[in-house]
This record gives structure tokens, sequence and C-alpha cells, in this order.
């Protein structure tokens, strides 16, 4: 469903993230408020699109309850929020979007299928979580949110289809397909949801 050309080898979960709890915890937290703050920033951007408008409000919400949730996870096993994360691998597909120069509708249609990146790698990482975690409570919150990005991708890239439906956007999401795996090829060795 996901399309992903690069599959998490579930390593990452055993050698980085078991011993370290606290670690995906605090960046988790963070890939949420992030996600929070990217709906509202597309409010911003694309106010004239009133499906979008609502869509994003509805998710930047949901977004939070996530931070919360995965925030008191955190204080439940006695650890605090750790300071922010830099993410390199969003950093790194931010390169990709095309908004100089481009179309108003071109650079909304990059825009949602980052957004769309994001939550499909974020799905299948938890899914990895899910399956291979030494930590039964783990395993179930992140299938249980595993499902929920599942929802926010296909949100994205039914959004893109739908308000940019004069554009190519299956061909550019063919593109972002594989300028992904090649930017995923350098993860998996930290204690990040995309690292």
């Amino acid at each position: 469903m996901l399309r992903l050309k690069m599959k998490t080898d579930p390593r990452w979960v055993e050698n980085v993230v078991s011993g370290n709890i606290e670690e995906i915890l605090t960046d988790h937290a963070y890939c949420e408020q992030k996600a929070a703050s990217s709906a509202i920033s597309l409010i911003i951007q694309y106010p004239e699109h009133e499906e979008l408008v609502s869509q994003m409000a509805d998710l930047a919400q949901e977004e939070m309850s996530h931070f919360k949730m995965v925030h008191d996870e955190i204080l439940k096993r006695g650890y605090e929020l750790g300071k922010e994360r830099k993410d390199s691998y969003v950093n790194e597909l931010v390169k990709f979007i095309r908004v100089k120069g481009k179309s108003r509708e071109e650079s909304l249609m990059d825009k949602l299928l980052f957004a769309a990146m994001i939550e499909a790698r974020s799905c299948e990482r938890f899914k990895v979580l899910s399956d291979h975690i030494d930590d039964e409570g783990l395993a179930v919150f992140y299938r249980d949110l595993m499902e929920s990005e599942a929802r926010h991708y296909t949100m994205f890239l039914k959004l893109a289809r739908k308000l940019c439906a004069g554009l190519d956007v299956d061909g550019r999401w063919r593109d972002f397909l594989d300028y992904e795996a090649e930017v995923i090829s350098r993860y998996g060795k930290s204690e990040r949801i995309h690292g």
C-alpha cells in the first residue's frame, strides 16, 4: 500500500531503539508536534481550499493529541521530554520540494506529497516498531499509531490528486518515491523515528 521502495531493516529496532526508549519517544513526540505545525502552515498558505483547511484543522488537533499520548508515555515510564532533535531525513526530503519559480498549484502539490511521504515512512517505521520491539505496551501503542499514519498518508495523496488535478501528481509521486529511497538508505542507525 505504501509503495516505499526501501524497507526498514528490523535490526534498527533491535540494535538501536530497544536500548534507547527514552530517545525514540522524545524524537517521536517532536515529530507529532511538527506534523501539527505543518498542517497549520498549509491552512495559512492555502486558505482558499476549503477542503484542505477543514482536513488540516482536524489533522492538527489529531497530531497534538498524538503528541500528548507520546508525552504521557514518556512520563509514565519516568522519563522527561528532552530537547528537540534535528531531523536530517526530513531536511533532506525538503530539498526535493520545488517551490521557487513554480506555480502555486505546483508548490501545493509538492507540499502535499512531502507530507504524504513523511506519513508513509512514519507508518512503515511504526509497523516495524510494533512488530519487533521487545515491549508489549509499546508494540500495541505503535500498532495503533501506525493506522493513523496510514490514514494521513492516503489523505495527503488524495488531496494532491484532487487539488492539483491539472498536474502529473502520480508521476511526481513516483519521482519522490525514488528520491526517498536514496535518502532513507543513509538512515536506520539512530534512535530516531526517521533516523
